[in-house]
């Protein structure tokens, strides 16, 4: 059972992943974030590839709320391939089951929290990586991802056309609102000691900006606001100046590079997953606006008053490119396209799943 409605991004990850994919035949793999964005798409790949693979990997999903998530994706309980587990990143109680793997993708980066309780989600995130570091001892993990963010790198100089793995800035720590950043920041030095001291190989991705099915259309992404108002055929809104730069990967793409990331990216070696193409936040908001019937006003709520550059977000992907053969596939057009046509078939239907 999988979402038909990603049938074609399923056969692009099996098509320039199989290789990869096949690496985890037969493996028991531990997830948490199995629920967000990232976790659906894993889950995904998992229930298509078992089916053209024959993977048999046995998956155990930490998620916090086990009937929320069943009530709109009953169709992964339902497949013998997956179990889930309900608790809280920072204290679930560890299961039994040894586990060849784990996933490490629980974080809370709604937006919200970092103005409500920063030091929670800061506590979090570091409090969290470190129980599930501790897990990955007990049950003898000797391979574990640690899915990072592009944030640790703090501001983007305006003069740095984009950030490589090398670049030493970092987030200000005088600020509340790094908390998020500065937590994934801490988080990889856990990984890095617990590495050290108990022989487990980590992979660290530093992942930026991404658009695609299951990406939310109503939280704090530009790209997922934007889509919205082109699906209710309601004006574009940017409540900034529509000046700031950022770069969009595609959720299939991002499949392809988490897996291969994880089989053959070097311990403790962090890499960046991205786009290195950048796109104005107006232009993106004028390329979505263009796709509908009769275009949509574009609204821009805020002067260009910054004196001090371009505000920036993009990744270098050489190390990536150049040490694993990662790419980028599906361009920010065709992401955008394959993405709204997703959200109106899913309106249509109630059933998308086999």
């Amino acid at each position: 059972m999988f979402n038909v409605l990603l049938k074609k991004d399923l056969e692009h990850i099996t098509t320039h992943s199989e290789s990869v994919l096949d690496q985890l035949r037969g493996k028991s793999i531990f997830i948490t974030g199995g629920t967000g964005f990232f976790g659906k798409w894993i889950l995904e790949t998992f229930a298509w590839a078992n089916i053209e693979l024959g993977l048999n990997a046995k998956i155990v999903v930490l998620t916090r709320n086990i009937l929320n998530f069943r009530k709109t994706h009953q169709y992964f309980f339902e497949n013998h391939l997956f179990s889930f587990v309900e608790g809280d990143i920072n204290n679930f109680i560890f299961p039994k089951d040894k586990f060849d793997i784990i996933i490490h993708g629980a974080t809370d980066s709604n937006s919200e929290i970092y103005k409500s309780n920063p030091l929670l989600l800061f506590d979090t995130i570091l409090e969290g990586t470190r129980h599930i570091l501790d897990f990955a001892v007990k049950c003898e993990v000797r391979n574990f991802l640690y899915i990072s963010s592009g944030a640790i790198y703090g501001r983007q100089p305006s003069e740095l056309s984009h950030m490589s793995e090398e670049y030493s800035g970092g987030p200000e720590l005088n600020v509340v609102g790094t908390s998020y950043a500065e937590g994934k920041r801490a988080a990889e030095m856990l990984c890095s000691l617990y590495s050290s001291k108990h022989d487990i190989s980590i992979k660290v991705e530093r992942c930026f900006a991404f658009v695609g099915p299951y990406l939310p259309l109503n939280k704090h992404f530009a790209i997922g606001n934007f889509m919205s108002d082109c699906l209710l055929n309601r004006p574009i809104i940017i409540k900034g100046d529509g000046t700031p730069i950022r770069s969009y990967l595609y959720s299939a793409d991002l499949i392809i590079w988490l897996f291969t990331i994880l089989i053959k990216g070097e311990n403790c070696r962090p890499y960046n997953v991205g786009s290195e193409v950048g796109i104005s936040i107006e232009s993106l908001a004028r390329t979505i606006a263009a796709l509908t019937k009769d275009p949509l006003e574009i609204k821009i709520l805020t002067r260009i008053t910054s004196q001090s550059g371009i505000e920036k977000y993009l990744p270098s992907t050489k190390r990536a490119q150049n040490e694993l053969g990662l790419c980028q596939f599906i361009d920010i057009n065709d992401s955008i396209q394959r993405t709204l046509i997703y959200h109106k078939a899913s309106y249509e239907i109630n059933k998308y799943y086999l």
